[in-house]
């Protein structure tokens, strides 16, 4: 009596077990609509990057406390992206605006006393036991949707945007990139004006528009020197790229460059082993686990190593392209856009400065940096991508 009970009630819940697995297995369910390259490329990175961080951090005895630390920001970031992907972006769009407030909010408390400073920039946010956010990387997120939100608005049945809009887009990006410029995070600023940039220039603007932005671009850059609204420290950043500026400032970021051009010419085709590098056992590259980290993996894995990060970034933004081409609306198309246009410049700036072509501004390496807020935000526009595809193929 009691076995045949007992089988009755297992019979259930067997059943309801072989459901589950079918609907996941279908075709038209949201596990299958996932774009599986897209998460391949970005799971491979953040496990380089675990490796390059614990490589870089071991010769201060701190190896083991950074990947601990990483391993659970990428599983919180994991968390986010599965969120973000799961709540319809068409029904995001509608809180679009209360995000972007949430993320004015935080630039504003940065900039009072419960904001602390990190090499140089006001830009962080102590939470304490060691933990600090740094609100100007989920600002990025609040942009791209809200600029996507008011590209994607038509009016009297144009399909391109309106003098309006872009005019109204300006003033979106201006509040933040200004909170940002006081911080000063010129770095994020840049990221920021490449984003907004690229989003404009691929939503169908008129020619002249363009060629606007960028004769604004070069006025505004030249009046925040002239002006002197960046610290010496900052200037000194763009003057190291000169071989004849031969300022202290200058020279010790150059110096800093050319320690980390050495350290990847050492690494040969394979490198010289994880946790063997000379140049990063010696600490000669400063902040190697975030600005750096690059470095360390063009000694410690060689070509092979760092043409591979590079390979699966590439991988990375083709994905995105992808998804934003067949975005079933202009809103997805824009939201992928502006992901892309962040991620190849943050990766084509934090490769550059490694490799002495670009300034050192303190951007991290999407998914291979260390950095809780960072990969919280990267992984967060991975949903957001995720959401786009799924919707987009239902």
């Amino acid at each position: 009596m009691t076995d045949w009970s007992e089988s009755t009630r297992a019979a259930p819940i067997a059943l309801r077990r072989e459901s589950l697995r079918s609907r996941a297995m279908d075709r038209d369910s949201f596990i299958r609509q996932l774009d599986w390259v897209l998460v391949a490329a970005v799971s491979v990175l953040c496990v380089l990057g675990c490796a390059l961080v614990w490589a870089a951090a071991k010769p201060q005895g701190l190896g083991s406390s950074y990947l601990k630390k990483d391993v659970l920001n990428i599983l919180i970031g994991g968390s986010l992206a599965a969120v973000a992907a799961l709540v319809d972006y068409r029904t995001l769009r509608a809180y679009t605006p209360v995000l972007y407030a949430a993320s004015l909010f935080g630039l504003l408390v940065v900039l009072t006393p419960l904001g602390s400073t990190i090499n140089g920039a006001h830009s962080w946010i102590r939470l304490g036991g060691g933990f600090e956010v740094q609100p100007s990387e989920f600002a990025k997120i609040a942009v791209v949707l809200g600029i996507a939100m008011l590209l994607a608005e038509k009016r009297e049945g144009r399909s391109e945007p309106t003098r309006n809009d872009i005019l109204l887009c300006f003033g979106l990006a201006a509040v933040p990139v200004l909170l940002i410029l006081a911080q000063p995070d010129v770095g994020s600023v840049m990221v920021f004006m490449i984003t907004i940039f690229g989003m404009l220039a691929l939503s169908g603007i008129p020619g002249r528009w363009v060629g606007g932005m960028l004769g604004l671009a070069v006025v505004g850059a030249l009046f925040v020197v002239h002006a002197h609204l960046l610290h010496q420290y900052q200037l000194a950043r763009f003057q190291a790229l000169s071989q004849h500026n031969t300022s202290v400032a200058a020279q010790t970021f150059k110096f800093n460059q050319k320690q980390a051009g050495i350290a990847i010419g050492n690494g040969g085709l394979f490198g010289q082993g994880l946790g063997h590098g000379t140049q990063t056992n010696g600490q000669f590259v400063p902040e190697q686990q975030t600005d750096f980290v690059f470095s360390v993996a063009g000694e410690e894995l060689g070509l092979f190593g760092a043409g591979l990060i590079v390979v699966l970034s590439g991988v990375v933004l083709w994905r995105a392209l992808r998804i934003a081409r067949y975005a079933r609306d202009q809103f997805g198309t824009m939201v992928g856009v502006g992901i892309v246009c962040w991620f190849a410049f943050q990766t084509f700036e934090n490769i550059g400065m490694n490799l002495g072509i670009m300034p050192i501004t303190g951007l991290p390496l999407p998914f291979v940096s260390y950095g809780g807020t960072s990969m919280f935000a990267s992984m967060i526009a991975i949903g957001l991508l995720q959401n786009v595809r799924v919707r987009s193929n239902r």
